[in-house]
């Protein structure tokens, strides 16, 4: 990762005479027209959780329109997060994305493939969530713990599927990473987001995921799904009864699906300025809360500076799981 392209929040431009003038007034007058927020997955999942109430919040903030379009495909998000990469920096395309930005052009290089985007194009503006990830299975399933889960693998390898948003994508990394140390082989069944790799347990498809709080409560609540651990440090409050894999012994299992708002790089600093302004507005709206709240996740609200410092750590970390994984096949 380019830390010094990534940290600025605008590259530097030649600017003359009325080129200057046309950028300072084009400041000036943000947002005087529709504002797109690119979602790279499916509805349904930890990205879209994060994007459909703060698009509510901004459009009420910058008065303006703000809409979500969920652009899907290539797995792990890289279509959508290519296409915001290739957006106009003018404020007018956002991107709403998860953790795995920084994964995917690390494995199209392990992949023998040119990234379609590198993270130096983009400058981040707020995270929005910072969730840990739950493992989850049917209810109606034969595990009521991990350490039955781990045992039934063991007996069984490679033969329970697990749902991911995609190859290298937050889900199957987390789910590679629980495997790798509890020293058990499962089956990898990638779709295009959370949200249909959710479809497809709640339907018997797939017999494991690891998911956001906010994408798995409702069908917790619903008596549909179990929860058997979690991937943070510390116990979910919506989910105080889940153990975490630290807890259980497993040690270098961490994981948590961050959503964060992101602009191409070069955006002007006027722009940005708004936007970062807008964005704390929108984390402390009563509607944003309440709507995240509801879910059983909370504001993990980080202005851009401390967002790109949280990223870039966290990143490394995710990196390096990734170079573990190895090519996948």
């Amino acid at each position: 990762m380019n830390r010094r392209g990534f940290l600025q929040t605008a590259a530097a431009l030649p600017l003359v005479g009325g080129s200057l003038t046309m950028l300072a007034s084009a400041e000036e007058i943000y947002p005087n027209r529709t504002i797109t927020m690119i979602v790279p997955f499916p509805a349904g999942g930890q990205a879209d959780l994060a994007a459909r109430p703060v698009a509510a919040a901004l459009e009420h903030i910058l008065g303006k329109p703000v809409i979500v379009d969920n652009r899907a495909g290539g797995g792990g998000g890289s279509v959508g997060n290519a296409q915001a990469a290739r957006a106009a920096p003018d404020g007018y395309t956002l991107l709403m994305t998860l953790s795995s930005l920084a994964v995917l052009p690390e494995a199209d290089r392990l992949s023998g493939r040119t990234p379609s985007y590198e993270v130096s194009q983009f400058a981040p503006i707020a995270r929005v969530l910072a969730d840990p990830t739950l493992l989850a299975v049917p209810a109606s399933s034969p595990w009521r713990t991990l350490k039955e889960f781990i045992d039934d693998a063991y007996r069984r390898p490679g033969e329970i599927p697990y749902g991911s948003s995609g190859p290298y994508g937050t889900l199957h990394v987390a789910m590679e990473m629980f495997a790798s140390r509890a020293g058990i082989r499962l089956l990898h069944v990638p779709f295009r987001g959370a949200g249909p790799a959710l479809t497809a347990l709640l339907s018997g498809t797939v017999q494991a995921i690891a998911a956001a709080p906010g994408t798995l409560k409702p069908q917790v609540d619903d008596g549909k799904l179990r929860v058997l651990a979690n991937w943070g440090a510390t116990r979910v409050a919506s989910f105080p009864e889940v153990p975490t894999f630290i807890e259980l012994g497993y040690r270098d299992v961490e994981m948590y699906i961050w959503a964060g708002l992101f602009a191409p790089r070069a955006i002007p600093p006027g722009v940005m300025k708004r936007l970062r302004e807008a964005m704390a507005q929108a984390a402390a709206s009563p509607d944003v809360l309440k709507t995240f709240a509801a879910v059983g996740s909370a504001v993990a609200y980080q202005d851009a500076p401390d967002f790109a410092k949280f990223m870039e750590a966290d990143s490394a970390r995710l990196i390096a799981a990734v170079r573990r994984i190895g090519k996948v096949e």
